[in-house]
């Protein structure tokens, strides 16, 4: 019988038969299949070009529950996912609370312009979505399917290994493409094989912890908790508090609540992964506000996560035949859900850059060196905000403030609201004051800071 197993490795060989094969070469290949990658392969795809998509996992793959600020709207609109996301009916979000050293501040997202909400997602479904449409789009993505090394030695036609282990089988062979880019995610895979990945700073060794709980509270827009039956009527916010010497974030979901720590690494070093789970559920049952919304929650058993090495960046993300995009390149404190909105922009930015180099190959140095500013600049934009002084390293300044002279009015405002709920915004606003925007927002952010700051109802 086809397929039946047999110890010489039949059964092995009769499903890879019925497996699309990984192709010889492409135009470009896209290493991960997270928003990154999928949207980039997205882009390239609806222009016409080749592309190949090799992912390691399967999809949907476990992945943390996520906040999405409005600004996805404008590159899922650009890359025509939007209506299958909407479609999804993810729970809407207003904007967020925090909680820092005891002071506490409410966003609305409404009152900035923004008429389409923000999003708490399930990313193992979200990013599923993203990549589908990718393949929709005509992009050839290929699960389990993991990339070990790479020869750029051929600078015109680079060489990708890799190895396939669809079917159970552990198949060997390599690809050549014009173009790489990498959204491999945590792992980094080009930024570590060229040794340009760096620690933000020896002081800032975090590590992230999250899990999952059933029947947890969530916090409403008029600050009050609820139980989750009342999120048909009530919109969520995002709620973030800080404590000691980190801070935990409360996502709610359908059906389940994400919560997560960022703690000092050094508070669980030598523990094992139980013991790590009982910090986790000592600690949030210790904090105020949280240990009342998870006070009739069960934490769900094998849930637990965790994340070292918790900010990076990469000195040199982009070269004449290679783009690192995504947390490949750079990964950013999530305060403030920048990471999605990140991941989408340097997929436009990188994929504009492809086009016009794969139309124009002698310039294609200087298109990776300007979507090499661009995106540095984005990162950097989100480090000062997000790190404060800890994320001064590798931070171009003068890009910084050019971006922040760029940005529309209302976006502008509502970041510099943002940054002043943690105790992290002095570098950033400096900078946003030798920018020259800061001024001309204050009467309206000082209004706007006291009008949205009152107690909680818990």
């Amino acid at each position: 019988m086809v397929g039946s197993p047999d110890p010489s490795g039949c059964f092995r060989r009769s499903v890879r038969l019925f497996m699309k094969a990984v192709p010889n070469s492409c135009d470009v290949l896209v290493i991960g299949g997270g928003p990154a990658g999928s949207s980039a392969a997205t882009h390239l795809a609806q222009a016409g070009f080749d592309v190949v998509l090799l992912e390691r996992a399967v999809f949907p793959r476990n992945q943390v529950g996520e906040s999405l600020i409005p600004h996805i709207w404008k590159f899922t609109d650009m890359t025509g996912v939007s209506e299958k996301i909407e479609q999804e009916c993810f729970l809407a979000k207003a904007g967020s609370i925090t909680v820092w050293n005891d002071k506490i501040h409410q966003i609305l997202f409404s009152d900035f312009g923004y008429t389409r909400p923000g999003l708490h997602v399930e990313r193992d479904i979200f990013d599923d979505i993203l990549l589908k449409h990718a393949e929709s789009c005509g992009a050839q993505v290929f699960n389990e399917v993991t990339v070990k090394k790479f020869d750029f030695s051929d600078s015109q036609w680079p060489k990708i290994f890799y190895t396939d282990k669809r079917g159970h089988s552990n198949h060997e062979s390599t690809i050549r493409c014009q173009y790489v880019i990498d959204a491999s995610g945590h792992s980094s895979f080009l930024a570590n094989q060229f040794k340009v990945r760096q620690t933000i700073s020896t002081q800032l060794n975090f590590l992230s912890l999250w899990g999952y709980f059933e029947n947890a509270r969530f916090v409403g827009v008029d600050r009050k908790s609820y139980s989750t039956e009342a999120l048909t009527t009530v919109k969520p916010v995002t709620f973030v508090m800080s404590f000691e010497d980190g801070w935990v974030w409360h996502i709610v979901l359908r059906g389940k609540t994400s919560v997560g720590l960022i703690v000092p690494s050094e508070r669980t070093r030598g523990m094992d992964r139980q013991q790590r789970e009982v910090f986790f559920k000592q600690t949030c049952a210790s904090l105020p506000h949280l240990n009342k919304l998870l006070e009739p929650a069960r934490f769900i058993e094998g849930s637990l996560q965790f994340r070292p090495d918790y900010s990076y960046y990469s000195n040199k993300i982009c070269g004449e035949n290679y783009y690192c995009i995504g947390d490949a390149a750079a990964f950013v404190d999530p305060i403030f859900s920048h990471g999605v909105q990140n991941a989408f922009y340097n997929a436009a930015a990188a994929t504009l850059a492809i086009k016009e180099s794969l139309k124009n190959k002698k310039h294609r140095l200087r298109y990776s060196q300007l979507c090499e500013s661009r995106m540095q600049q984005f990162y950097g934009f989100s480090r000062s905000l997000s790190l404060g002084e800890f994320g001064s390293n590798g931070i171009n300044p003068g890009l910084v403030k050019n971006l922040m002279r760029l940005l529309p009015q209302l976006e502008l405002e509502l970041i510099l609201v943002a940054s002043e709920t943690t105790n992290r915004s002095e570098n950033f606003r400096r900078l946003a004051r030798e920018a020259g925007v800061l001024g001309q927002f204050e009467e309206n952010f000082s209004g706007r800071k006291t009008e949205r700051i009152g107690a909680l109802d818990f």
